[in-house]
């Protein structure tokens, strides 16, 4: 049997990084993109130890032909996108740029797909941020309400995913994952920030942390956790959409408590609340009900946001963590 092929688009990121190592430990012939292949650093497929397991390719996702090109060099079993401006604090100040890398690129994707008749299977990533504010759980069948720009781009690149595949028959699903750490996040996104900061202040540097509202709850899972998933939705005969998350909500104040218990301080002492770091508009309540997941691919998140963290401070600290599920 031949050596299946992966292409991910967006392989640098935290979530690509680590699908490229699960898709490596696994056999797989793996291809990635970024804009520029040749002056990217790919930090993460290093600090992973796969970046000379895997071939790398220059292409925009806002680019139709870089994309026909590249899905038609390599002509992959499976397909992942994952590109994507990824920050929905970012998504406020640039929505435009924001729409098109998310709606346009996977418009892009799609079409090349069907233009060139790949046989190939598309997972698409979409995000939680769609639902909005969540009463309960949010499944596949909740209705989307998005509140930032990201969640609008989000949304519409979930709709052409299913819409490509009811009217013409591509083998795509999408994703629909909810926070998701690792010691691999940038440190723009808060948890990251949260935990650097919590490090630098029991080492001593005499910082205070600035936060925005710490009353907002979020669904926070272990991203080497997410990418099985991603993985084994395009092992499922059907191509169908999937809600990824824990179940379980916490709320910030909650998570940077945790972070700076795991280095032995009291959050209080250290942490002052900026009201200009609020977003425009933003979600209050966010939890996720995998129970399809569960019961279809045979998936359920298993490690706590206390793991979660203690991996995370590890990290921060130059120790080892644990790179794969569980």
């Amino acid at each position: 049997m031949a050596t299946r092929k992966a292409l991910i688009f967006g392989i640098s990121g935290q979530d690509g990084a680590l699908l490229a190592r699960l898709l490596v430990g696994k056999g797989y012939r793996v291809h990635g993109t970024s804009r520029d292949a040749q002056l990217s650093g790919f930090a993460n497929l290093t600090r992973l130890g796969v970046r000379e397991q895997v071939q790398l390719h220059s292409a925009a996702t806002t680019d139709f032909r870089s994309v026909a090109q590249v899905l038609d060099e390599v002509r992959p079993e499976e397909t992942y996108l994952l590109a994507g401006q990824s920050s929905v604090g970012l998504s406020f100040g640039q929505p435009v740029e924001t729409l098109e890398s998310i709606a346009l690129g996977a418009l892009n994707v799609l079409e090349a797909i069907r233009f060139l008749k790949l046989d190939t299977r598309l997972y698409h990533a979409g995000s939680s941020e769609c639902f909005g504010d969540v009463g309960q759980a949010a499944d596949e069948d909740t209705a989307f309400r998005p509140r930032s720009p990201y969640a609008v781009a989000k949304a519409s690149a979930h709709w052409m995913v299913a819409n490509y595949r009811e009217a013409y028959g591509l083998h795509a699903c999408t994703g629909i994952l909810f926070n998701h750490e690792s010691p691999l996040r940038p440190t723009r996104f808060v948890t990251r920030k949260i935990v650097s900061a919590a490090v630098r202040i029991a080492a001593g540097s005499g910082e205070r942390l600035q936060l925005g509202d710490l009353t907002i709850e979020r669904d926070w899972g272990w991203a080497p956790e997410y990418v099985d998933a991603m993985w084994r939705m395009l092992q499922h005969d059907r191509a169908e959409d999937f809600v990824i998350a824990t179940g379980r909500m916490h709320s910030l104040r909650e998570f940077v408590a945790l972070a700076f218990a795991a280095v032995g301080l009291d959050w209080q002492a250290h942490v002052d609340f900026d009201p200009g770091l609020r977003r425009p508009s933003d979600i209050a309540h966010s939890v996720g009900d995998a129970s399809k997941a569960r019961e279809v691919l045979g998936w359920t998140a298993v490690t706590t946001l206390e793991q979660v963290i203690a991996r995370m401070v590890a990290a921060e600290r130059g120790e080892t963590w644990p790179m794969v599920a569980g």
